[in-house]
């Protein structure tokens, strides 16, 4: 039985990709990054944003990372809403991470929304740990959960890298 996975490619971001990008930014979130953050992520030496593209080029997610020194964060991931639920999150989650550890990280870090249980659940699965909260983080007064990935905690029969 093939996988559904097999007819998809993570490949990195190009500004052909935005218009997709940003359809998929706009209906994720509240407050959407603009085509202009998406343009500073594209040019920035640290940053490697991705993109799930499935069959005729169809950007069905994509992840915005970067790497400084010794960590890694995640920024930005979303998956198209149709697509949820099919293990493309997580393609694009456990591409961000091995790309930062062959960067040189030891760890990486993202935010996340409390009530994405959802979010939430796939960074446990991968083995993320929350480690802190930033209050009143998100545009509406919202916490974010600060978690964290550690290389050396995961990579003996981790699930992720």
């Amino acid at each position: 039985m093939k996988d559904e996975l097999d007819d998809i490619s993570v490949c990195p971001m190009t500004e052909r990709d935005l218009e997709q990008v940003l359809a998929i930014e706009n209906d994720a979130f509240p407050l959407p990054w603009t085509r202009n953050h998406f343009l500073d992520e594209l040019k920035s030496p640290h940053s490697f944003p991705l993109v799930a593209l499935g069959q005729d080029v169809v950007v069905l997610g994509y992840v915005c990372s970067m790497h400084l020194l010794d960590e890694g964060h995640i920024l930005d991931v979303a998956v198209r809403k149709d697509f949820c639920g099919r293990r493309v999150g997580r393609l694009l989650v456990e591409t961000a991470l091995r790309m930062c550890r062959e960067k040189g990280a030891d760890f990486v870090s993202l935010e996340v929304r409390p009530s994405n249980v959802a979010a939430i659940s796939l960074y446990l699965r991968l083995g993320f740990a929350e480690v802190g909260r930033r209050k009143g983080y998100y545009e509406n007064g919202e916490d974010a959960l600060l978690m964290e990935y550690l290389f050396n905690n995961n990579e003996e029969g981790g699930d992720a890298v």
